[in-house]
């Protein structure tokens, strides 16, 4: 009988100036692939590495994706109609009493997603306890319908007030609606809690994302389709020959901000769940990869091409119910992530004060940095190479040399028109760049200190994780500065957001509103109750999207003092009350023991274990191909890649510094600083006075202090 291919499991992370691919063969061995992303599509990079990947049997694509983000810092969503109950049509626009800048007059607040007149209300009310008070007459869902079909939306979001509680009369509007043709997102479907303005916000986010999220989609299965029918007319030739089966469209599963893959239909149908998917994928990677060195407390740092992602780890990864995307709340769970406008494209620039600025602006993937070969403003990419922590012709194991030539030409002609245009003084090259790197860390030690200190956290008990394709030519700098003891650098770094997709379980999250008043004694029979019906929901759910295995539940609750306005989340547990006074005690340094409690939202995680993370990275080679990209012109000349030394600039000196090739390292062995550190995904930069050595995980260990 013919042998039959094993699915192979491929984890794809798109957005920045690569789209990275990682996956584990047949022979145990862990491969990576990086291919320049393509902006306008980018399912199009994602195919051109499915064909060098050139797997004959059954694929497997766990997908993180940044469509969403992009969508949302862009504004380039569908057109979206907002139904809720009248009188509260401008509540979306009200939002908060809380201002981001208080004392500044001037402060514009971020634009809802759906203008006035694209908000409609309805007379309908629902108590807070579940009971109809007035119910949505049929003329006045017959007048709706026909107001939101005249605009002709491409969308619509249906928030009410109290759906939670009972969501007949968002059940009637959205079945009234169905003769338009277009993606409903049900509030009581997507957030079934509290505080209308978030979650209102949420499911326009997932109204405004779903068409767009969708057409991507399903240009991607297209895409999938076409590269299919090339090989099946391939394997074809072959059938006769040695019996191999014609190849079939692979599955797609997608990253979700939780952390967690879910099935390609629920993320077309709830993008407000994706909007994180790249940075998620890293922050389990991280966490994953320093467990394995016996690091438990860490700080995930992620800088790519466009953007840093940080985030802080104690133990497992914990995800946040309330967080804020391109200035507009989202209420699902999302792991704790801080994003600035840093990377590795950012572009440098002086301000009308003639003051260096950097970022948030990229290069991006196109036209990209000026040392990739078509980029003509400098970046921080370009300024490493001036500084020499970049060796021009080991990026990308070699495939793909900067054009340091070019680099130095460019930047030089356009410091001379920045000079005559400000009237300033001369800067060298060496001075520029210098100075971009100092102005970048100063960006990225301010989002470090934002989930660090900011929160009570102290960073000299924590490990720094450097990763992202640039993370690791900042990271000693940053720990230096805030006196974080040591640095990992993870194996393929610059595909552990990938590694981390790779590794991550299948993960739905469900919650409901239920403010109960408790005083002495917790409803373990009622929560117990509505646990079970938010699990039969998630089995349903599970057996609907064919997953197989085992299903996991982890069962939270949301608890608070009465008349307080935030909530502490806690593992329910026979002692649920007692562990609210003591983390209460904790966070906030007081506890009233004899106040009544309210019990405000239950959460349910249904969780299926990955069977990819048993490999884990241990113990399982590493290995690359190609970027498939040729080298662009005008590349530079420093040598032979065996070159031993070269010089690199520290702290405006310049020193004769050691270059290794990561896989030539000696486990164990400990080096001395100044060094460069080389591989495929990533260069690593080790200042004077600092060691390092590989440990039995493969990490890459720094110690700062």
């Amino acid at each position: 009988m013919p042998r039959r291919h094993q699915p192979l499991r491929v984890a794809i992370d798109t957005g920045g100036t690569f789209t990275d691919c990682v996956w584990i063969d047949a022979t145990k061995r862990l491969r990576m692939l990086k291919v320049f992303s393509t902006p306008a599509d980018p399912s199009q990079a994602i195919v051109e590495a499915l064909r060098k990947i050139n797997h004959e049997g059954e694929l497997v694509i766990l997908h993180g994706t940044t469509v969403g983000t992009n969508t949302l810092l862009e504004r380039k969503g569908a057109r979206t109609a907002l139904v809720t109950t009248a009188g509260f049509e401008d509540a979306i626009e009200i939002g908060r009493q809380a201002r981001p800048k208080l004392y500044d007059f001037f402060f514009d607040r971020v634009e809802p997603l759906v203008p006035a007149d694209l908000r409609f209300g309805i007379e309908e009310r629902t108590a807070s306890d579940g009971d109809i008070l007035i119910s949505p007459s049929p003329a006045d869902l017959k007048s709706l319908v026909s107001q939101a079909g005249a605009k002709h939306p491409e969308s619509v979001a249906i928030s009410l007030l109290f759906c939670f509680a009972n969501p007949k009369n968002e059940q009637a509007i959205a079945e009234a609606l169905k003769p338009l043709g277009v993606p409903l997102s049900i509030a009581h479907q997507i957030l079934p809690e509290f505080r209308e303005h978030e979650r209102t916000s949420t499911v326009l986010i997932n109204a405004y994302l779903q068409p767009v999220m969708q057409r991507y989609l399903e240009n991607l299965q297209t895409r999938f389709r076409n590269l299919m029918e090339e090989r099946r007319f391939s394997a074809a030739k072959r059938l006769h020959k040695n019996g191999a089966s014609a190849p079939v469209a692979p599955r797609i599963f997608v990253m979700q901000s939780s952390g967690g893959i879910t099935a390609l239909s629920s993320a077309a149908n709830e993008p407000v769940r994706t909007v994180l998917s790249g940075p998620a994928g890293g922050v389990v990677g991280a966490a994953a990869t320093a467990r394995r060195s016996g690091i438990e407390r860490i700080i995930a740092f992620d800088m790519g091409g466009t953007s840093t992602d940080v985030s802080l780890v104690e133990g497992a990864i914990t995800t946040a119910s309330q967080a804020e995307i391109a200035g507009l709340p989202i209420g699902v769970p999302m792991l704790d992530i801080h994003t600035v406008g840093a990377g590795g494209g950012s572009l440098a620039r002086f301000d009308a004060a003639g003051v260096l600025r950097v970022g948030p602006e990229s290069a991006g993937a196109d036209p990209g940095p000026i040392c990739y070969g078509r980029g003509t403003q400098p970046t921080v990419t370009d300024a490493n190479l001036l500084l020499g922590r970049l060796q021009p012709t080991r990026f990308l194991g070699g495939d793909f040399s900067l054009d340091l030539d070019r680099t130095r030409r460019i930047t030089t002609e356009w410091l001379k028109k920045e000079r005559l245009k400000r009237h300033g003084s001369p800067l060298t090259l060496e001075r520029f760049a210098a100075g971009a790197v100092r102005v970048v860390n100063s960006t990225m030690e301010k989002a470090i200190r934002v989930v660090s200190i900011e929160r009570g956290r102290d960073p000299r008990d924590f490990a720094l994780v450097a990763f992202g394709g640039a993370g690791a030519l900042h990271a000693c700098a940053l720990a230096e500065a805030l006196s974080i003891p040591h640095v990992i650098v993870p194996a393929l770094p610059g595909g552990l957001s990938a590694l981390g997709i790779l590794f991550s379980d299948v993960v739905k999250d469900y919650s409901r509103t239920v403010l109960w008043r408790v005083a002495g004694k917790l409803p373990g029979a009622e929560l117990n109750r509505e646990f079970s019906a938010l699990q039969k929901q998630a089995a349903r759910d599970f057996q609907q999207e064919a997953w197989q295995g085992k299903v996991h539940y982890q069962r939270t609750v949301d608890l608070r003092y009465r008349g307080q306005g935030y909530e502490l989340n806690l593992p329910f547990t026979r002692n649920l009350l007692e562990d609210f006074h003591q983390e209460h005690q904790r966070r906030y340094g007081y506890t009233h023991p004899t106040r009544e409690l309210e019990l405000v939202t239950i959460r349910l995680r249904a969780v299926m274990k990955s069977t990819t993370a048993h490999v884990g990275t241990m113990g399982v080679k590493t290995d690359h191909v190609g970027t498939g990209t040729p080298a662009r012109p005008g590349r530079a000349k420093l040598g032979s890649p065996s070159t031993p030394k070269t010089s690199v600039q520290f702290d405006g000196k310049k020193l004769a510094t050691a270059i290794y090739s990561r896989d030539a390292l000696t486990p164990g062995r400990t080096y001395p600083g100044p060094a460069i550190i080389t591989e495929y995904s990533a260069t690593t930069v080790i200042p004077p006075d600092k060691r390092f050595h590989l440990d039995p995980a493969a990490n890459l260990i720094v110690t700062i202090r």
